[in-house]
């Protein structure tokens, strides 16, 4: 059955908060996502099944990153924007049909960890059948372990920029997540409780890596975001904007790009060493930036008049 669109549907209702999006996903990605989502709608796909079927062309592409022809690369390189096209529309088809979900928040970032696991794998076996050591097996998890902590790092600053900036609603954290964790039962829902135990490992590897955002949120008091005002609001958001450029980079777009153009130069070794010196460094960076805001918060008064 179709689902039942929301009236009237605009593109911009589809958007998390348009400032934080990219300049490729606005005026690109979101555009060719809002038309799929439109059709998905109308032929009854749900937002998982969106999401899994991206997934799977993402993993294919990252097959077609193994072999040395660029060709065979570039259309690897096709597929991978279909799959972040369909990334794309699997949330937005969620926003128009207010299909939104825990599940679906969950299982948005796990696939895009299995379409990235394919693609370290495939870049590491084309490499070491090409003559390199096998310790490049060891230089490719160093990177892909890099990889998840500056795409789980970027996410949690743009979650926390919906609730502190945005006056959004929903942040969750360890605490609420282990609650709601122990509610489920392995053998009457384990596929839901499986999920938010991968959910619940994420948001503690990233309050662990901005322990700041977390003092702000205790600061202010369960789900008292929204209530703080204009001012604080405002005044979030100006010292947040100025990063947005920089984690931008530590996206997949940015990674798309430098990854096709070491195809172009048949050096995607250069793809570890980037992610594991160049991304490393600027997460340090943004993460510093990240927490001097926030203790810049967390250390008004007026916050902690306001929060009393």
């Amino acid at each position: 059955m179709a689902a039942q669109l929301a009236q009237p549907v605009a593109l911009e209702t589809t958007y998390k908060v348009r400032e934080a999006e990219g300049i490729l996903d606005i005026y690109f990605y979101r555009k060719i996502g809002f038309q799929l989502a439109k059709f998905f709608a109308k032929v009854g796909m749900s937002p998982t099944e969106v999401t899994l079927v991206g997934g799977l062309f993402g993993v294919m592409a990252g097959h077609l990153y193994f072999y040395q022809a660029v060709g065979i690369n570039l259309a690897g390189m096709i597929l991978h924007v279909v799959a972040n096209a369909f990334d794309n529309a699997d949330g937005q088809l969620a926003r128009l049909t207010n299909q939104q979900s825990r599940t679906g928040r969950i299982l948005d970032p796990v696939v895009d960890h299995i379409v990235w696991l394919s693609i370290y794998v495939h870049l590491a076996l084309r490499l070491n059948l090409s003559g390199f050591p096998g310790t490049v097996w060891l230089l490719a998890l160093v990177a892909g372990l890099s990889h998840g902590l500056q795409a789980g790092s970027a996410d949690y600053w743009r979650n926390a920029y919906l609730y502190f900036g945005k006056g959004g609603n929903n942040f969750d954290t360890v605490s609420n997540l282990r609650t709601e964790y122990g509610k489920y039962s392995w053998r009457a829902e384990p596929w839901r409780k499986f999920l938010l135990r991968l959910y619940l490992n994420a948001t503690h590897q990233q309050e662990l890596l901005m322990p700041g955002v977390t003092k702000l949120r205790e600061s202010i008091g369960q789900g008292r975001a929204p209530e703080m005002g204009f001012d604080f609001q405002s005044r979030y958001t100006a010292l947040a904007r100025p990063t947005f450029k920089w984690w931008s980079l530590l996206m997949t777009n940015t990674r798309m790009l430098v990854l096709f153009v070491l195809f172009l130069v048949k050096q995607p070794v250069w793809f570890f060493w980037i992610e594991i010196i160049a991304g490393n460094l600027l997460l340090v960076y943004l993460i510093a930036r990240q927490e001097k805001i926030s203790r810049s918060f967390v250390q008004s008064p007026g916050l902690r008049t306001e929060s009393a």
